[in-house]
């Protein structure tokens, strides 16, 4: 009895009871990437296929697409600043459903995707740090893993279902495709209107009051991690449809993706208490290693080998996308809304390099018939980016922690100052 206290709440006692809004803000983060996933997965197949674009030239786009739609997420934090969480919402789903009906629109005039495509990922941007704000407003330390890792879980599912819906229609009738989507993103809006806004969610300050800098009070070690962190994992994100669909069908393609969803929906809700209590060197460490041992699998080529390769690459970024979000809000005095948008242009940054870098790797792997050798490359760097993070590890201060043996995990007091909720 006393160690289930000493290690904080279940995960149902820290989630329950959600009130309507909530349940409201879950589903949506269902309904939201459930549209986005019956399109955004094939981009580089429909960019490649249908539009006739050599594939240095999509790595680039979806270069460009990444780094909008994840660094963009610090300009999506401060307009919660200083507008509000519903209203920053309100405006990030239009946007979003603007550049789908733009993708309808391309059908007609296909140079409309490329900025069809950016324009749903500015509502990408603006729309998630809000959202995870929204969820976490008010909620105390110890309960927001299972509060940001209900939010993950709804998201993958909708991630997981969105491909299976789409798959067969994407290339083959793709006008349907993007009308249901749009209207889907139509519907969700209207229901973000209705939602109630949150009492003091505007911690910036107001009038005369100078603002502090986008960048400020960043969280230098989870900043870096996280970028690091996406740069590996977005050249799995960015080229396994391309790999995956040659070798096989773009149906296993979404059984892969299937697989990877499932694991986030089920491991990360059951694992998010002990990831917050983990070490933060620990779990750098883990999470990587399984980047790098999926990777190096993925090289294989197999059904097998891509399924195993995707749930390997899938444990190891549950451990640290979540751990570097949970880091990076204990030790920055800034609003959820800015932890989050600062967090995401790490990322943006991250994909974005593995959107330029991956792109011209995979061509010259496709040149040379060889494009196995893509994933060791990156496994390879899985290896051997990381230990460069023990720099910045050396260089950031940091707060003793009770327990000598736990240096970087979540207590009950340990908040740097920081107000929950803020």
């Amino acid at each position: 009895m006393g160690e289930r206290t000493a290690r904080g709440p279940g995960l149902r006692a820290s989630l329950f009871p959600l009130t309507g809004p909530l349940r409201f803000l879950l589903l949506s983060s269902f309904l939201i990437p459930l549209g986005s996933f019956m399109v955004l997965p094939f981009m580089s197949v429909f960019l490649h296929e249908r539009l006739g674009m050599g594939l240095g030239a999509v790595g680039a786009v979806l270069a460009v697409a990444s780094l909008v739609q994840f660094s963009g997420g610090i300009v999506g934090g401060a307009l919660a600043d200083r507008i509000g969480l519903r209203r920053t919402m309100l405006w990030a789903l239009a946007v979003r459903t603007a550049g789908f009906a733009g993708l309808l629109l391309a059908l007609r005039w296909p140079p409309l995707a490329i900025w069809a495509l950016v324009l749903t990922c500015c509502g990408a941007a603006l729309y998630l740090p809000a959202n995870k704000a929204y969820l976490v407003h008010g909620v105390d330390d110890e309960r927001r893993p299972a509060f940001l890792s209900a939010g993950n879980a709804a998201l993958n599912a909708g991630m997981a279902v969105g491909p299976l819906v789409a798959g067969p229609f994407v290339l083959s009738s793709p006008g349907w495709l993007f009308a249901a989507v749009t209207a889907l993103f139509l519907a969700v809006t209207a229901g973000h209107a209705r939602l109630p806004g949150r009492e003091g969610e505007h911690p910036a300050g107001s009038g005369g009051t100078a603002r502090p800098g986008l960048l400020a009070g960043v969280a230098v070690l989870p900043f870096a991690a996280n970028a690091l962190a996406f740069h590996l994992y977005f050249h799995f994100q960015h080229f396994l449809a391309v790999y995956a669909v040659e070798r096989t069908s773009s149906a296993f393609y979404s059984v892969v993706l299937l697989l990877c969803f499932t694991l986030v929906i089920v491991v990360q809700p059951l694992a998010s208490g002990l990831i917050r209590r983990m070490p933060y060197a620990l779990a750098l460490a883990a999470g990587f290693t399984g980047l790098a041992a999926g990777m190096a699998v993925l090289a294989v080529g197999t059904r097998a080998a891509l399924l195993a390769g995707g749930a390997l690459i899938t444990l190891g970024d549950i451990v640290l996308f979540l751990k570097n979000d949970l880091e990076a809000l204990r030790r920055s005095p800034r609003s959820d809304a800015v932890v989050f948008g600062q967090q995401r242009l790490a990322a943006g940054l991250g994909a974005c390099a593995s959107g330029v870098l991956g792109g011209q790797l995979y061509g010259l792997g496709e040149r040379a018939g060889h494009t196995g050798w893509f994933w060791m490359l990156a496994a390879a760097q899985c290896l051997l980016l990381p230990p460069l993070l023990l720099t910045l590890r050396r260089r950031t201060a940091r707060r003793p922690v009770p327990d000598g043996d736990h240096e970087g995990a979540l207590t009950r007091d340990d908040t740097d100052g920081r107000v929950p909720g803020r």
